[in-house]
């Protein structure tokens, strides 16, 4: 049940664990080795450390691609107003299509944002109205397109005090 926010008996962060957070968003190619050396630990506790941040949900290791280099010519963001009684079975309906990288419950009760990648006008259109607006309890949908990325940094540290 990791990654998936539902209560579990998490261990609470510490300041290893933050240092390890921080380290990896400045270079998340940085080994268990050089972490290692630079907190002052074992490779194997780095290791196991690592290892229940991923399984917990605490961090992903992924390379962040910049879809507008990759193909996807249209990128943007969807706002799906819906039936809040429809909440629960539009998120699982919603979280089935591979164009939606990211979703969110907002604020207000009715909504969900997402983000999107897609090829073409084409596939957005299939998107949008062949598919989450087909989806019982979906009342309407905002689109807005992503022109070009500005700033995007994930080497915000953790909230945790250290």
């Amino acid at each position: 049940m990791s990654g998936n926010n539902l209560p579990s008996k998490k261990k609470k962060l510490d300041r290893i664990d933050c240092l390890m957070i921080e380290l990896l968003q400045k270079d998340g190619r940085i080994s268990n080795i050089d972490i290692a050396k630079k907190i002052n630990m074992s490779e194997a506790t780095v290791r196991t450390r690592l290892n229940r941040l991923i399984d917990e949900g605490y961090i992903q290791i992924v390379a962040v691609s910049n879809p507008m280099k990759l193909g996807f010519n249209i990128v943007g963001s969807i706002r799906i107003h819906v039936d809040i009684k429809k909440m629960d079975s539009i998120i699982v309906k919603l979280k089935k299509l591979k164009p939606l990288w990211f979703i969110v419950q907002t604020t207000g009760g009715t909504g969900i944002d997402t983000e999107f990648v897609a090829r073409s006008l084409d596939d957005l259109n299939c998107l949008i109205f062949e598919k989450i607006n087909k989806i019982d309890g979906v009342i309407r949908t905002e689109t807005s397109l992503m022109l070009k990325y500005i700033k995007r940094q994930y080497d915000w540290g953790t909230a945790i005090k250290h």
